[in-house]
């Protein structure tokens, strides 16, 4: 395992090999799950085919472990992801962000399996001072009992990690296993100055990322986008439909082919975000939906017809296709920045997207687009 994923990054150091040495996977892993191959996801049995569980253990795909929130049984293999063993590379590359040290006091956002929290625990050699909350009460019970079996001892909590866990702070370091749209303002409350606080983030629009702040003196948090991520949204800022269609909407064609919002870059996507305040969904290949999220009455279908001019259907007083056309243009204009020219900041009162330096910041915007 270690060896594959190495071959995709730059070096691991050796205090994060040492850890997964010392914590091994398999211990995390139920014995029915659902790996997510390159081929789709695969159901792996380790009473049926050990041989195949123990492939997909020590590979480098992300194995599920929960299915509409215990909802479905993991054996049918389709159905909406709510927790995952998180694949190994991706693991490596948050803990290296992260960078805790021994001695650190850290906050966990998102128990799972407990596999991390026991990296965490062997990286800064004390797993009482690794504080881990999970949301889902049976996660948090099962993943106790792993812990325990393992002979690691975490602080553990069931609760929302939104709000983090003030009575064990200050932090120094917080490590979210699940994205977030808007970072809870309460990790930088409970972090020391200095701390650091690693968490995917997911503007809404296609391609995922992680995000690293580092807490300031004056209660801010200033950071950037390292590089690119894919976890589980927190249950509290999960998808947000759109309101059933009451007929009064508009039709309209659009010379914008739907792909290149569907479809572009991160930088684009942290932009339109940040601009228009929508979330996108992809439905198919073909078709996309926005959504505002503060008031689902406003939401759009844009749809890709290979034989015909593509066309929108949007419902509400927002132009939300011009508005994020107009974000995608304005991006363009910019020069088509990339995910390493973001940064962003956060304060009691909000986060807040820049370019190149915090002083150069982006949006929101509403109304037709101006050049």
């Amino acid at each position: 395992m270690i060896a594959a994923i190495s071959g995709t990054r730059a070096p691991i150091s050796g205090t994060i090999t040492n850890a997964l040495h010392a914590v091994p996977r398999h211990m995390f892993v139920p014995s029915v799950a659902v790996a997510l191959t390159d081929a789709g996801p695969e159901l792996i049995d380790r009473g049926c085919d050990p041989e195949a569980w123990w492939a997909a253990v020590y590979g480098t795909a992300a194995i599920v472990t929960q299915l509409d929130k215990g909802a479905t049984d993991i054996r049918t293999v389709e159905g909406r992801y709510t927790s995952s063993n998180s694949a190994p590379g991706t693991v490596v590359d948050l803990l290296t962000q992260l960078d805790p040290e021994p001695g650190h006091r850290v906050l966990e956002v998102g128990t799972g399996t407990g596999w991390t929290a026991a990296l965490l625990s062997h990286l800064i050699g004390d797993a009482s001072r690794v504080t881990s909350i999970e949301v889902d009460p049976a996660l948090a019970e099962q993943a106790a009992k792993t812990l325990a079996a393992a002979e690691v001892h975490p602080h553990l909590i069931v609760g929302d990690g939104a709000d983090g866990w003030p009575e064990r702070a200050p932090y120094d370091r917080v490590h979210v296993t699940c994205a977030v749209h808007t970072v809870p303002y309460a990790w930088i409350e409970q972090c020391r100055p200095g701390a650091v606080i690693v968490t995917p983030y997911s503007p809404g629009f296609d391609t995922d990322q992680s995000l690293r702040l580092v807490a300031m003196p004056d209660g801010s948090a200033v950071g950037r986008f390292p590089g690119y991520t894919s976890y589980m949204m927190m249950r509290s800022q999960g998808a947000t439909p759109g309101n059933p269609d009451d007929g009064s909407g508009r039709r309209f064609n659009t010379a914008v082919d739907p792909r290149t919002i569907a479809y572009a870059p991160a930088g684009a996507g942290l932009m339109m975000s940040a601009l228009t305040g929508l979330r996108m969904r992809l439905d198919d290949e073909q078709r996309l939906f926005l959504v505002d999220p503060g008031d689902p009455g406003q939401w759009g279908a844009a749809l890709y017809e290979p034989d015909d001019e593509p066309w929108v259907y949007e419902l509400g007083d927002r132009h939300l296709w011009e508005e994020v056309t107009g974000a995608y243009f304005e991006w363009v204009g910019c020069g088509e920045p990339g995910l390493d020219r973001f940064g962003m900041t956060v304060t009691p009162e909000g986060q807040q997207l820049w370019l190149d330096a915090p002083q150069a910041t982006i949006g929101p915007r509403r109304g037709p687009y101006q050049a």
